[in-house]
Formats: structure tokens, C-alpha cells, sequence
């Protein structure tokens, strides 16, 4: 066979490159954390692995294990990606952090409870439950930051806790439906143990008498 043309050799190398950029693309490094037979693994990623891939994602990203009690709290400005085979660990990882960008993959075909999720200053949130619904992933806007940079930015407060001004609530029995996801949010709340008295996290927030605090909902 005839070695190809050098039009035609410069048309497959770019093809190659073209493949290889789609396939290690990211928008910058990402932290994933699943948990997987009783142990949570922390990954830095620089590109975006499928959602589920255990094994692609040991092999490309840099993790380690981390013990449950060792997950103290803490904040991500990147992307953060969380799968998940049941609600175990979430509270653990995600209740009062700081977190701008999430996304939730449910990796397993598990019924989940009606439990509530509490994430300070959620900007957007994306949802994949592949495993369980063959449905396209799905993202909602909770707000703009830039439609509050007046506002004053996270602080952290005692004992690690963080205090913001956004809070959202995540129901996560929205991943036994295959319905869209929903949101609305209450302004200009202040008093949040009396105004929401169902949700006991609000009960170990540390809340500022100065303040006044945005809730959203997410179904």
C-alpha cells in the first residue's frame, strides 16, 4: 500500500489531534469525589471523565482515599463532581459547603429517600441519572454571580463552618423521577430556623443576626 500524500498525511494527523483534544478537553482542573464500597475517593482531574467510569477515572485523575472522618469542611471554586450510589455520604460531603459549580451523578439504579441537601452559594447545578433513567443530563442556573458581586463574599465562620449568602435546599428523591428540574427561591430571609422549622440543618447553621439570606429550592 502506498504511503498516503502529504495532504492527506497533514488531514489524519489533524483529525488525530482534533480527537484527542475532544476526548482530554476541560474547562480547567475539576474535583471529582465518588464513593464506591464503603471508601470516598478525591480526584483532581484535568480533563472530564464519563460519568461512572471508576477505572478511567483512577487512571487519569490524581486520587487518593480519604476517611469519612477526614472529610472536613471546605470549599471548591472549581467544578466539583460527586457520584453516588445512595445518600450515605452526601450530607458528609456536601451539607454547608461552599460549592459554585456541582454536578451529581447517581451511579447506581437505587431508590433514594426524601432527604434534603443544604449547599452554600450554588451558582449552577447539574444532574445525571443515566444509571437509572436513560435521560440527557441536566443543568439549572440557581443565579448569577455577577448579579451579586455587591454582596459580601463567603466568609468562613467558626469551627469551619461557612456562612453566605446563598442557601440551597436539594431534595434528592428528584433522582427517582425523570421529570425537569425545578426550582424557586425565597429573598430577603432573615430568621431562617423560624421561618423554615422543618429543615433541622438550618438548626446547626450558624446564622448572622445581620444578615439576610436568599433559600432555594431544587426538585
Amino acid at each position: 500500500m502506498a504511503p498516503p500524500s502529504g495532504h492527506s498525511f497533514f488531514l489524519i494527523s489533524a483529525l488525530g489531534v482534533f480527537a484527542l483534544d475532544c476526548f482530554t478537553r476541560a474547562q480547567g482542573n475539576g474535583t471529582l469525589i465518588f464513593t464506591k464500597e464503603n471508601t470516598i475517593r478525591k480526584c483532581i482531574c484535568s480533563a472530564d471523565i464519563r460519568d461512572c467510569d471508576y477505572s478511567l477515572a483512577n487512571l487519569m485523575c490524581s486520587c487518593k482515599t480519604m476517611l469519612p472522618l477526614a472529610m472536613e469542611q471546605t470549599s471548591y471554586s472549581d467544578r466539583l463532581t460527586i457520584w453516588f450510589t445512595d445518600t450515605s455520604a452526601l450530607g458528609l460531603l456536601l451539607n454547608f459547603t461552599l460549592v459554585r459549580d456541582l454536578k451529581l451523578s447517581l451511579c447506581s439504579t437505587n431508590t433514594l429517600p426524601t432527604e434534603y441537601l443544604a449547599v452554600c452559594g450554588l451558582e449552577r447545578l447539574r444532574v445525571s441519572m443515566e444509571a437509572k433513567h436513560p435521560s440527557p443530563e441536566q443543568s439549572l442556573l440557581i443565579h448569577d454571580s455577577r448579579e451579586s458581586e455587591s454582596r459580601e463574599k463567603p466568609t468562613l465562620f467558626q469551627q469551619g463552618w461557612q456562612t453566605c449568602t446563598y442557601i440551597s435546599f436539594l431534595d434528592m428523591a428528584l433522582f427517582n423521577r425523570e421529570s425537569t428540574l425545578k426550582s424557586y427561591s425565597v429573598a430577603n430571609s432573615a430568621s431562617l430556623a423560624n421561618n423554615f422549622p422543618y429543615f433541622s440543618h438550618l438548626k446547626t447553621f450558624p446564622i448572622l443576626n445581620n444578615k439576610s439570606y436568599v433559600i432555594t429550592f431544587i426538585y
